[in-house]
């Protein structure tokens, strides 16, 4: 494996205990939600209502909140990870719930899964800021039918851009080249440190997109929620609240 998977996988790892509490309320949730700022799911419609016969490939599924999300809507779903420790939490949750979700320990940007295996691959968060780009994005080209939709949500570039190499708060300062964006490093980072994030320009995904055949049907930006809210994950609830702190891409395979 890469220095950055061995280090994403030793980061989530240590770090997986903190999220057991924050996966039992994703898994318990009446309704889905979505990213650092919970977002309904009635405002970014990322699942579709109808999934009976289709299959959902998950990469990066953490504690496996989003494949029980697709489950519930009639799908079969297969949720990749690289920590085994997360892992543990998800088929823990998985026993709890009655859940045939298939948890496979594993790399999103290489996976051991078939060719044309998915209807749906989806990330939030996951592969979509811990894996390699160039690489994952081709990964999930590979395992879609022709038609197939690839959903994923992170961090915004305007995000990533104004984060110093500290790793401290969002700021209203341009920290870094928008157009160099690509890979950031927190190992060393004295604030919360660890893990190593990717990103690009937004002119550097859409290449992407279209040297693996995707097209794009819809490109959102997320906003805080126009209530109060306390910050995020380094993200102040006023910059969010100016400024895109998460994006959504949704695609199609053609």
């Amino acid at each position: 494996m890469t220095d950055h998977l061995i280090e994403n996988r030793r980061f989530w790892d240590a770090y997986a205990p903190e999220w057991v509490e924050r996966g039992e309320a994703a898994w318990l949730a009446e309704t889905p939600y979505w990213g650092i700022w919970a977002t309904p799911e009635s405002q970014l419609q990322l699942i579709p209502e109808r999934l009976v016969g289709r299959s959902v490939v998950e990469l990066g599924c953490g504690t496996g909140y989003v494949s029980r999300w697709f489950e519930q809507r009639g799908a079969q779903v297969t949720g990749v990870d690289l920590s085994n420790q997360q892992l543990v939490t998800a088929k823990g949750f998985a026993r709890r719930f009655e859940s045939e979700i298939t948890f496979i320990l594993g790399n999103a940007e290489a996976t051991a899964l078939p060719k044309h295996c998915a209807d749906i691959v989806v990330s939030e968060y996951g592969a979509a800021i811990w894996c390699d780009p160039y690489q994952w994005i081709p990964e999930a080209a590979r395992l879609l039918v022709p038609g197939g939709r690839l959903i994923f949500l992170g961090h915004s570039p305007w995000a990533m851009v104004c984060t110093d190499d500290e790793g401290d708060a969002v700021s209203n300062a341009m920290r870094r080249s928008y157009f160099d964006l690509h890979r950031m490093d927190w190992t060393r980072a004295p604030i919360d440190p660890g893990g190593i994030e990717f990103n690009l320009p937004l002119s550097k995904w859409f290449t992407l997109f279209r040297a693996q055949g995707f097209r794009v049907d819809d490109y959102q930006e997320i906003q805080a929620p126009a209530v109060r809210s306390p910050d995020r994950f380094s993200t102040s609830w006023e910059w969010a609240r100016s400024y895109p702190s998460e994006q959504v891409f949704k695609l199609t395979k053609v």
